[in-house]
């Protein structure tokens, strides 16, 4: 009998159903540690191998064909849709995205316009591709929260304490809610047209959420995060909210309207279900050094992961976060042969 996406262990237990196996993917899969990635991105820029058909197609099925993991996901970046609608940024090889005039008054909101989908052609073209390959592996289409967006367009880059993002935060609310309004409408648009060319899933990245705390998150991010999320929730398709350094933050990040909280390394999956609260399954948390020691104490790290898996109604093992340069493959590939072995002692 041929595999359909139904029969996905990884749709399966984001849906809070119990797969045969615990699904294991990777954030940062798509490329970053692999030497075929390395060859084929050789003088493309990052942007620009991010709007070409071939390169996404290709680039995103690599890891799938070498680890044997459980879902692509989509070889994109999180500033791939302000790029498309013609905010001048790029990404600096060794600093990250880089925004050529930050945005920090309300007259240069107006640059930030709804996003199109001849916009993103090449993008939607390439997940149509995907889905043809992938067959009954579910590919995870994914945007960037608007919290993480606001941060880069009004840092201008990447930032260590994101002064003057909580700046403009506190002292112009009006204004920070306007911004984070346009980039959710940018974001759901985004992670809208990825699923009607065929996405299975989504996930929302907030990479500087952990910077908040948990009253400030409340007040001048979450509605935001809830908007890209509602925006696809009638396509039912399940929906993960990922952020790092977010343990005082589960619990609101699943309100907002994920289906699925990704979890990173710092709090334990037990505990990270009792914070988080029932109805949700999780996605985690393994600490990604330990991809660099031996591999008996790699794999005994990724039992404990699953042994506190168990807690949550659903599990998906994943790293804590991404996938590091650095990394080696064959230890990836290892990694989620144990993960699809595991069965816990008698």
């Amino acid at each position: 009998m041929t595999a359909t996406l139904t029969d996905s262990p990884f749709l399966q237990a984001a849906r809070r159903d119990r797969p045969a196996h615990t699904p294991v993917w990777f954030m940062r899969q798509a490329g970053r540690a692999l030497p075929e990635y390395l060859a084929i991105r050789e003088g493309v820029p990052m942007l620009e191998s991010c709007f070409r058909t071939d390169m996404v197609v290709e680039i995103t099925m690599q890891p799938v064909r070498r680890y044997g993991v459980d879902a692509a996901v989509f070889y994109s970046d999180i500033v791939v849709p302000l790029k498309a609608i013609g905010v001048d940024l790029d990404i600096v090889p060794g600093t990250g995205p880089v925004v050529a005039e930050p945005i920090r008054t309300l007259a240069q909101l107006d640059q930030l316009r709804d996003l199109e989908p001849d916009d993103v052609t090449p993008i939607t073209d390439a997940v149509t591709a995907l889905v043809g390959e992938l067959g009954a592996t579910p590919l995870i289409g994914f945007a960037g929260a608007p919290f993480t967006l606001a941060s880069y367009l009004v840092e201008g880059g990447p930032s260590r304490d994101h002064r003057l993002t909580k700046q403009l935060m506190y002292s112009e609310p009006d204004l920070w809610h306007a911004l984070l309004a346009r980039i959710a409408a940018i974001a759901g648009q985004f992670l809208r047209l990825q699923v009607e060319a065929g996405a299975s899933a989504i996930q929302l990245f907030d990479s500087w959420a952990g910077t908040l705390s948990l009253a400030d998150y409340e007040t001048y991010v979450k509605p935001h995060s809830a908007a890209v999320l509602a925006s696809v929730a009638d396509l039912d398709v399940p929906r993960i909210h990922f952020g790092v350094g977010t343990g005082e933050l589960l619990h609101a990040m699943g309100d907002a309207g994920a289906d699925v909280v990704g979890v990173d390394w710092r709090v334990p999956l037990d505990e990270a279900v009792r914070r988080i609260g029932p109805g949700k399954a999780v996605q985690g948390n393994l600490d990604p050094a330990a991809v660099f020691a031996p591999t008996a104490f790699l794999h005994a790290r990724a039992a404990e992961v699953i042994e506190a898996g168990r807690a949550a109604e659903g599990h998906i093992f994943n790293l804590g976060h991404g996938v590091t340069p650095a990394m080696d493959p064959d230890a990836l590939t290892r990694l989620v042969e144990f993960v699809h072995a595991y069965e816990p002692r008698s």
